[in-house]
């Protein structure tokens, strides 16, 4: 199987400071990660920068506009009290969203089987005209409209793993119904959205909530037994992952309690599911996901698994 790894060295240059969680050195540590021999086999793949027109599939004008107007010169500007911008921030931003399109097109073509996209900032906070938690640009919603755009497919969805619900993500996919979102999630915990009430438009949003302190057993029954058959009902056409790792209990961002082995387990449902639906075509992108030590044997098991299964 290939696996093509998208890594824009831009996207250690959005600065949020030594003290912010969302920081630099989260990219050098996936980089070192996946450095080892046991990737010798991804292609790493060079990304472009995503065009205006990418953005706005998703994002209006004024949101476009206003993020890449606030880079600052110098320092740190904040859109809100958590989520920041330097003067490298609008380049990550641009090269983050781009690489999830140009992972859809490799993937989509056939070039790659599967690809992993190491990016950040990350994006699925980002509504359609509002960033937040750490968000700019939804990579994920940008990425799912380049595969409906230009790509055709009819049946594209968003898969979300990351501890806090995807609001922007779900905000992009709630009245489409050609895109699928699911989401499992700490509740209650910020942004306080994701009730499995929640099911868009379409019937095409699908929620499962994990009281804080939930573990292994209640996070492999919530995609067991309500997403993963969801998902497989709705027949993808590609498989988008918004792979964040701050459910690990190691995480300080939250409360969930889940180990390494419960990505590596969702992982491989996903990439099955993927082989079974859609010639296994899987794109994943990087979302949460604090501590380092944590974010790297996640990320390496994640990847080995889209190299393997």
């Amino acid at each position: 199987m290939t696996t093509f790894l998208y890594q824009p060295p831009a996207c250690a240059d959005h600065n949020t400071g030594d003290d912010h969680p969302e920081h630099p050195l989260r990219h050098r540590t996936i980089q070192n990660i996946l450095e080892h021999e046991r990737f010798s086999d991804l292609i790493r793949v060079a990304a472009k920068k995503a065009t205006r027109e990418q953005l706005e599939r998703v994002h209006t004008a004024h949101h476009i506009d206003h993020i890449l107007s606030t880079v600052p010169e110098t320092g740190v500007a904040y859109l809100d009290a958590d989520t920041v911008m330097s003067e490298g921030s609008g380049e990550a931003a641009l090269f983050a969203a781009g690489a999830a399109c140009e992972a859809v097109d490799d993937v989509v073509a056939g070039s790659a089987r599967n690809a992993f996209c190491a990016i950040r900032p990350p994006g699925h906070h980002a509504e359609p005209d509002q960033a937040m938690g750490f968000c700019l640009f939804n990579n994920a919603a940008i990425a799912a409209k380049q595969a409906r755009t230009v790509h055709g497919l009819t049946r594209v969805a968003i898969v979300d793993f990351d501890v806090h619900h995807g609001n922007g993500t779900q905000a992009c996919c709630w009245s489409d119904p050609h895109l699928f979102y699911a989401s499992s999630h700490q509740y209650p915990c910020w942004p306080d959205t994701g009730l499995e009430s929640e099911v868009g438009d379409c019937d095409n949003i699908a929620n499962a909530i994990l009281a804080p302190g939930s573990g292994s057993d209640e996070f492999r029954a919530a995609w067991s037994k309500n997403l993963l058959p969801k998902l497989e009902r709705f027949a993808p056409q590609l498989v988008i992952i918004s792979a964040g790792f701050d459910a690990h209990a190691s995480d300080p961002q939250a409360q969930l309690r889940l180990q390494t082995a419960d990505f590596a387990w969702i992982t491989q449902e996903l990439v099955e599911l993927a082989n079974r639906c859609c010639q296994g075509r899987v794109v994943s992108v990087l979302e949460g996901g604090y501590d380092l030590h944590a974010l790297a044997a996640c990320v390496g098991t994640h990847v080995h698994i889209l190299m393997t299964c």
